[in-house]
């Protein structure tokens, strides 16, 4: 028999962070939306709160560190040998990450010291790397004009010059870009090796060649700053290279990659946060219309509002169990590459498709400004897009169950 109860400790933490979007996050939401660029000055107040509730072991208010932590912290292995079964820090990182973004997307990727690059350097640093970056608020830097969803097509480059990494090429869409202290980069150290060659870097966003060269206007999460940056000869210790600095042909670019196990499920949870917000709000909006929604009746002796309610509430039911489940296996050390692309593939097109419908079905109030359906609509599209888009990660999804490579299917 499956227990689908949360555990007590995630149900703690996960109100934690449902309280943080209710009174900070709401409030403001609109705000941001309207003043796209404008610094969240709310989130300056979170900045103490994370630190401390980091130095006591509880987990992050966004999750975007997938619940690892820098030696000598708490952890729950010691748990997972009595019980043979672990909820920890994936679990509960994906769960605030709903949470958060229930509240509003592009604040949660706000969150001071909670950057996507964060969840990089929790998957692949070494111990001493974590001791060192585990506290600094690190942005993602992979897409490139000439690339997006094609991480192998990595053209920026890192040359070593004695003690140094010399890095050179231009990134794009970087969230939180401009306001991070820290930018983990993607870069080759070898172009001729071709994807074995590519590498993550910590780089700090005031090291010299450095620049960022814009912010992009956007159709959602204007909350968020998402910058152009350039690296010009920008030199950076030969020791923040994340993880091994070998090129190993056989492993090819695994190790970056892996990355993508732990933040897919997240973004996946993003995606399930925003659609929950979206079923609630419509779900008032189709009872003051007086359309009554029943689990006892078939869907097709209700109102055909109701009918199409239960039909987007039964898919955003199974992209939240499996995004669960993605973080589950990664909370219990199993490969998990497939479920965290089956999980951002559905939560994905649940979320722009339960949004949407949203909007439709609440009528002229979906589309005005009035409720917070339009904007939670426009959110929404960006997490069927970034960390890989529905139709790569489809493809990931083919590989696996079919067991062939990337280069026999395309």
């Amino acid at each position: 028999m499956i227990n689908l109860e949360l555990p007590k400790k995630l149900r703690a933490s996960a109100n934690q962070a449902h309280q943080v979007a209710a009174e900070i996050f709401r409030p403001v939401s609109r705000k941001y939306d309207l003043a796209e660029h404008e610094y969240p000055i709310e989130l300056d107040t979170m900045a103490a709160m994370i630190e401390g509730l980091s130095d006591s072991g509880t987990q992050d208010i966004s999750g975007a560190t997938g619940g690892r932590k820098a030696e000598g912290a708490e952890s729950d292995e010691h748990a997972t040998e009595l019980l043979g079964n672990s909820n920890g820090g994936n679990m509960s990182a994906l769960l605030n990450a709903l949470e958060t973004c229930w509240g509003d997307a592009g604040l949660m990727l706000s969150i001071p010291y909670q950057g996507l690059g964060n969840a990089a350097i929790a998957a692949v640093s070494t111990d001493e790397q974590l001791a060192r970056f585990g506290k600094v608020w690190a942005a993602m830097a992979i897409t490139e004009p000439s690339f997006g969803s094609d991480s192998a097509a990595v053209t920026a480059t890192a040359t070593l010059d004695g003690d140094e990494w010399v890095l050179n090429g231009t990134k794009i869409f970087v969230t939180a870009g401009s306001r991070a202290t820290h930018i983990v980069v993607w870069a080759s150290v070898d172009r001729s090796a071709g994807r074995a060659a590519i590498k993550s870097f910590v780089v700090p966003r005031d090291a010299k060649g450095l620049t960022v060269s814009r912010l992009e206007h956007k159709l959602g999460i204007k909350a968020s700053d998402t910058a152009e940056i350039r690296f010009e000869d920008c030199r950076i210790p030969a020791d923040n290279i994340l993880g091994s600095p070998e090129v190993n042909v056989e492993k090819g670019f695994a190790g970056v990659m892996q990355t993508f196990d732990n933040t897919r499920p997240l973004v996946a949870a993003m995606a399930v946060g925003v659609g929950r917000a979206a079923l609630e709000e419509l779900r008032t909006v189709l009872e003051d219309a007086g359309v009554e929604i029943s689990y006892d009746k078939p869907a097709n002796n209700q109102h055909a509002a109701a009918a199409e309610f239960l039909r987007l509430e039964a898919d955003w039911e199974s992209a939240y169990l499996l995004s669960l489940r993605a973080a589950w296996m990664a909370d219990n050390k199993k490969p998990n590459s497939l479920e965290a692309s089956m999980s951002k593939a559905k939560a994905g097109r649940m979320g722009t498709d339960v949004t949407l419908k949203a909007v439709e079905l609440a009528g002229a109030t979906g589309y005005s400004q009035r409720p917070l359906l339009e904007k939670w609509a426009r959110d929404s599209k960006i997490l069927d897009i970034f960390e890989g888009t529905q139709q790569i990660q489809q493809l990931i999804v083919a590989r696996r169950v079919l067991n062939l490579s990337s280069d026999k299917l395309k």
